[in-house]
């Protein structure tokens, strides 16, 4: 297989949204804050939980005990609340047939096996990065470029996609040198999409077909 299909997870393949409101909310709480706006917490994932907690206002000497909040509340009911949004498995399913397949995510590496076991998709990935297997998360190419090398594809960049949907992962597949494709499935809009990419789709099947029929 010459191809490569990355897939980040939240937006992408998953919802997961109800967990991680929960638990914003839960370590908002226990440290006796008001919690944010669920709205404004939507918008900012696919950043690092560090990043999320500073956005939201949590003074940079504190982030640490709110993600270990975070974190704590999170593992208890994430497989419960996790599931595979519309057209996921059939994608992945697709792609699986022309393509090496991983997924660059920014959650905890620690949690992603149990995750994507949970949900019946483990098996297709031979790459599995997450924010504990790199220095520098997305939009930094080096979770691009980790997958890639774990695949043994750092040589066939032309051939690769990373399928996302917001503008960290366009931006992140741009650093590395690979075909973004974005999705209006996740927690980003045309508008903000179409801002750093023209390559947009309704969900990721429809994503997976373009890498498929694209020619080199």
């Amino acid at each position: 297989m010459n191809k490569t299909i990355l897939f980040d997870l939240d937006g992408t393949l998953i919802d997961s949204t109800s967990a991680i409101l929960e638990s914003f909310d839960a370590s908002f709480k226990i440290h006796n804050k008001p919690t944010p706006s669920h709205e404004k917490i939507k918008s900012l994932i696919g950043h690092t939980l560090d990043d999320m907690f500073l956005a939201l206002g949590v003074m940079p000497e504190l982030v640490n005990s709110y993600f270990l909040a975070y974190k704590e509340h999170y593992h208890g009911i994430y497989l419960a609340q996790t599931t595979l949004l519309p057209y996921a498995k059939e994608a992945i399913v697709e792609a699986s047939k022309f393509a090496k397949l991983g997924i660059v995510t920014t959650k905890g590496s620690a949690m992603l096996e149990n995750l994507l076991k949970n949900l019946g998709i483990f098996s297709y990935f031979k790459a599995i990065v997450g924010r504990q297997d790199v220095i520098k998360p997305k939009p930094d190419a080096e979770p691009i470029n980790t997958a890639l090398s774990r695949l043994n594809m750092l040589d066939k960049k032309h051939l690769a996609f990373m399928i996302g949907d917001t503008p960290i992962d366009t931006m992140a597949a741009k650093n590395a040198q690979i075909t973004p494709l974005s999705l209006l499935c996740g927690y980003s809009n045309y508008e903000i999409l179409s801002q750093t990419n023209d390559k947009i789709f309704t969900n990721p099947l429809e994503a997976v077909i373009f890498a498929k029929n694209f020619k080199e």
